[in-house]
């Protein structure tokens, strides 16, 4: 009687390249990956013998894998297809859809509503309150998570949004400061000044109790948790938005009026002579004060009558300070950002690199070492990291 040979398993260049990658790649299944290479040995000739002995596994699994290829493929199902598991019967539905659908939107209900005082369900709740109102006889809370999980329903978790106040002028705020930093550099050849400044408030001055451990070979530094702390600095920082640097950093006790003025005159020097400059801030209250007003003013030519703070003319009001400021035919413009709208700040995108590079990891003895520490940084920063950021939004709305 003749022997019975294994069918030989031709594959096409595409079905090749894509079992090879199947089979290389660290973030497969080993099940899968050892599926597709029983098909790539059978298709270079090898019996299920052989196959069996190379890979040990058993002959059956190999004769199994090769014949569900050649099924599977003559039916046209994708490559990555012909390696699942076959369908399986399973036991029968517990809960009929209707009641899966009654959890969902028991889930989604607040728990008020069922008279329990708590702010979101637990599965533990979740399957007392199913049996309560007799949706079902009986159901685990572990069964209610996995049915939850499925739906990808998370009552536990919570994410804070914020929805902002309206504001008509938030397109023409957008845009207006998007522009503002796409023609920084040729305002810069012109002699023009483009600034972008905020404050960093609450910086602490924590101490490690125990001096870090060193990397080691399959090992990173290990920083101490416990610290000690010694108080907090305010950073007010302007950034030159042509050249990306940091041309101005006060690191102080607060960050009132009186240091933002004393900030802005130590940035632009006591004889300004740059023809324009333009100043991007959000919309605090230091940034719309008085000694704002009255260092804009300063610049002007001519002099000009502010009236009285509270009482009349430019400084009767924030609203009136606020339109002075932003008045385009003055030497000092001030771009105000949207409320709730610092991501449009480039000085933030500055902050976030002090944190990852300094702040983080970092253990200061003192107020006076974090102060010295930050500075240090604004120059190591200038001298050898500084360059203009890449903005890219030009300001058109974000649709999903």
């Amino acid at each position: 009687m003749p022997r019975l040979t294994a069918t030989l398993i031709a594959l096409t260049t595409e079905e090749q390249t894509a079992l090879e990658k199947i089979a290389r790649r660290p973030s497969t299944a080993q099940q899968i990956a050892l599926r597709a290479t029983i098909v790539l040995r059978a298709a270079q000739g090898a019996s299920h013998g052989a196959i069996a002995r190379e890979l040990g596994i058993t002959k059956d699994t190999s004769r199994l894998w090769r014949n569900r290829w050649l099924e599977l493929s003559a039916r046209g199902l994708p490559i990555e297809d012909r390696l699942q598991d076959a369908p399986r019967p399973g036991c029968p539905p517990t809960f009929t859809l209707e009641q899966i659908t009654q959890l969902y939107a028991l889930a989604c209900a607040p728990p008020e509503q069922y008279g329990r005082p708590i702010s979101h369900w637990t599965d533990a709740e979740l399957a007392d309150e199913m049996m309560k109102q007799q949706v079902v006889d009986s159901i685990s809370p572990r069964h209610v998570g996995r049915l939850l999980a499925e739906a990808e329903l998370k009552p536990h978790q919570t994410r804070y949004w914020l929805h902002p106040p309206p504001d008509t002028e938030f397109a023409a705020k957008v845009t207006d400061i998007c522009q503002l930093y796409e023609q920084a550099a040729e305002r810069a050849e012109r002699g023009e000044l483009t600034y972008s400044l905020d404050e960093m408030t609450g910086i602490q001055a924590l101490e490690r109790t125990m001096p870090n451990l060193d990397m080691k070979p399959g090992r990173c530094e290990k920083v101490e948790f416990e610290y000690i702390r010694h108080g907090t600095q305010t950073l007010i920082a302007s950034l030159n938005v042509a050249t990306g640097q940091i041309d101005q950093a006060s690191v102080g006790d607060t960050r009132t009026e009186v240091d933002l003025d004393a900030h802005l005159r130590a940035l632009l020097g006591p004889a300004p002579t740059a023809p324009k400059i333009h100043l991007t801030m959000d919309c605090l209250n230091t940034h719309q004060s008085e000694s704002m007003v009255r260092l804009v003013a300063e610049l002007e030519p001519e002099p000009i009558e502010l009236g009285e703070k509270g009482k009349s003319g430019i400084l009767a009001s924030m609203a009136t300070r606020s339109d002075f400021l932003k008045d385009p035919s003055h030497r000092l413009v001030v771009h105000f950002t949207p409320k709730h709208s610092s991501w449009l700040n480039q000085i933030e995108v500055w902050f976030s690199i002090l944190v990852r590079k300094l702040l983080r990891r970092s253990s200061f003895t003192s107020q006076a070492d974090l102060k010295a520490k930050i500075l240090a940084f604004v120059d190591y920063f200038n001298r050898t990291l500084a360059k203009p950021f890449k903005w890219n939004y030009t300001g058109k709305p974000l649709v999903s």
